[in-house]
């Protein structure tokens, strides 16, 4: 059995250890959801939404220590965990509080005239065990949102934390004992890679996963095979455009929050920047005095924390190191001491649209600007990427901004602001292209998690529909003029097919 070492990667502290899951142990956790499913999806949608009620207090009242261990975890700032992971987790909860009914209710839809007297509907259903793989980015968050979305829907689960945050892992753990469901509906499982194909491979009902572009793909294929849904929640490359009118204060602040927040490990962070020619030179100059005014640390007294992951820092320091090799200009930054989590924030200028820092997910605290001269350049430019997660456009004319926010090829855009998107429930979040496939958040979010199943509903009183056998002449005469008087041109009626649906009428009483 093989055992995960958990360490505070901003101080190398050892936290402690913990065994991963066996293949057995996945199996049977898959197993006995599967057994607690009739039972939870049976269970009143009213008390399913008053267990978020105790999670919620739950969270609201731990919230500070839950925070302090997660930023141990993490190398994040203590407000940062406090806000991104605790505080987004409980608004989150308090929105299905009040919309769960709303959003798994029957949903009634007309009918049209031609099939009266029948009534339809849709029905939403549970779809049975889901499977949670979560990312170590904010490892809190994306892994109880998703698996209380698909709770509340009627679901069990079974979520397997990331392995590089597994000390976050065992708080969420802590959190459903404390908070406790019946038996079988919501299990944790630690561990790595293999854990996670075990899981896959367990065959849940649906896969939801957020992580990398490469090991979504691999899920999803692993998926197809017995053709389970997924949902892949992937990175990001985010572009932020800077119009001549935009307002420079507000977008220089915006930029530097926006590409350091959580050391730049953010899906959503902006990861390349095209600023027109006019106010290029004077963005850099306030992007660069507020970022020397950052100050770097943890767990609190500071606003940039460390990496998580040491893989992930290698590959923004090669990043950076490729692209100063290539011609960028690394005005702020850009030295990165061999073994240290804390990677300085870097501001890179005379980048071009083919160096990696501006086509592959950088996932670290860089924010590399571009100067272009139009705005179609930006979008082009912007567009040019395998990514579309999110996107951000900067103007106070706003019919502008609009206008160039529709352009892009993202699954989320922000106009005159960043990453927020995501912080509005009401919205729904996902990404296009190689950022995702299906949306969470949002109105249906919770039907995500469900099968919609039409439901057409005839009161039975008729012996036979005009359409079923035997067949007549009379049918076709009455479809063809019902099909001229609904569809057609001149929408005339045809008194052939009046009387051929007065003989039909009479036939149905026979």
């Amino acid at each position: 059995m093989s055992v995960l070492t958990m360490q505070n990667p901003a101080t190398g502290e050892i936290l402690g250890s913990l065994e991963e899951a066996t293949p057995d142990q996945v199996r049977q956790a898959v197993q006995k959801a599967r057994a607690a499913h009739p039972a939870w999806s049976a269970t009143p949608l009213s008390d399913r939404v008053a267990y978020l009620s105790r999670l919620r207090h739950y969270l609201v009242e731990h919230g500070e220590d839950l925070a302090q261990r997660i930023s141990q975890d993490t190398g994040k700032v203590h407000f940062e965990a406090y806000m991104t992971e605790i505080f987004v987790t409980i608004d989150t909860i308090r929105f299905y509080e009040k919309h769960a009914e709303k959003m798994l209710a029957k949903q009634k839809v007309p009918t049209p005239l031609l099939l009266w007297p029948k009534k339809s509907y849709i029905h939403y259903k549970p779809m049975g065990v889901v499977a949670v793989i979560s990312p170590w980015n904010y490892p809190f968050q994306l892994a109880v949102i998703p698996v209380l979305s698909a709770l509340i829907a009627g679901n069990t689960v079974v979520l397997k934390p990331s392995e590089v945050t597994a000390a976050t892992g065992l708080i969420i753990e802590e959190l459903f004992r404390a908070v406790p469901l019946p038996e079988g509906v919501i299990r944790v499982l630690h561990g790595g890679r293999e854990v996670g194909q075990e899981l896959v491979a367990a065959r849940p009902d649906k896969i939801f996963f957020t992580g990398s572009v490469r090991t979504g793909k691999k899920i999803m294929a692993a998926a197809a095979e017995h053709l389970i849904p997924v949902e892949l929640e992937l990175g990001g490359k985010d572009p932020m455009i800077v119009c001549s009118d935009a307002p420079l204060e507000r977008a220089a602040n915006a930029a530097v929050w926006g590409a350091f927040t959580n050391a730049g490990q953010v899906c959503m962070s902006v990861e390349r920047v095209f600023v027109h020619e006019s106010v290029h030179d004077r963005f850099v100059e306030l992007v660069t005095q507020k970022t020397k005014a950052l100050r770097q640390g943890h767990p609190t007294g500071a606003e940039v924390g460390s990496m998580t992951f040491p893989d992930q820092r290698e590959i923004v320091a090669q990043h950076v190191k490729e692209a100063v090799a290539e011609g960028a200009t690394a005005v702020l930054g850009g030295n990165f001491p061999a073994d240290d989590m804390f990677m300085p924030p870097t501001i890179l200028t005379n980048v071009t649209p083919d160096m990696k820092i501006m086509q592959e997910e950088t996932f670290g605290p860089v924010l590399p600007i571009m100067r272009v001269s139009t705005e179609q350049e930006a979008i082009e430019l912007a567009n040019r990427s395998p990514y579309g997660l999110n996107a951000s456009v900067w103007s106070e004319n706003r019919a502008r901004a609009r206008h160039l926010a529709e352009q892009l090829e993202s699954g989320n855009v922000c106009i005159n602001d960043v990453i927020i998107s995501f912080a509005n429930p009401h919205l729904p979040f996902g990404g296009v292209k190689e950022s995702g496939i299906g949306r969470y958040r949002g109105p249906l979010s919770l039907q995500s998690f469900t099968h919609s199943i039409s439901i057409i509903h005839d009161p039975g009183k008729r012996n036979r529909e005009l359409n079923w056998y035997p067949y007549t002449e009379d049918q076709l005469t009455m479809m063809t003029g019902v099909t001229n008087l609904l569809y057609g041109k001149n929408r005339k009626w045809n008194f052939n097919a009046l009387g051929a649906i007065w003989r039909e009428l009479r036939r149905l009483r026979e």
